[in-house]
């Protein structure tokens, strides 16, 4: 299992265990992490799994696809330089301790 950190706007940290290969998205969903709303399931069709990933972890878990980033032009809270779709973002072992924040809404 890989930690993954759900930072929120006021400070508070969810901290799950996700299934490798599963995507960041599905993992939050399944485990009801507030703030991730992940309405089409995960095929890059509507911009509510936004997150901005944690500087220290960019280059881990690097850019997003062409697809992603027209759709990161939809999304509900402006878009910053390390926003990502957090559907597509897979669980792995070299994600261990990811930390991302969630915008205040999707």
């Amino acid at each position: 299992m890989t930690k993954i950190n759900f930072r929120r706007t006021g400070g508070e940290t969810d901290v799950i265990d996700a299934e490798d290969g599963d995507s960041v998205m599905f993992a939050a969903v399944q485990q009801g992490v507030d703030g991730i709303a992940g309405e089409c399931g995960g095929v890059l069709s509507c911009a509510t799994c936004h997150v901005f990933v944690a500087p220290e972890w960019l280059d881990r878990v690097g850019p997003p696809g062409e697809d992603e980033e027209d759709m990161l032009e939809a999304t509900a809270v402006e878009r910053r330089a390390n926003s990502r779709l957090s559907c597509q973002i897979a669980v792995s072992p070299e994600l261990d301790g990811l930390t991302v924040e969630i915008p205040p809404e999707q």
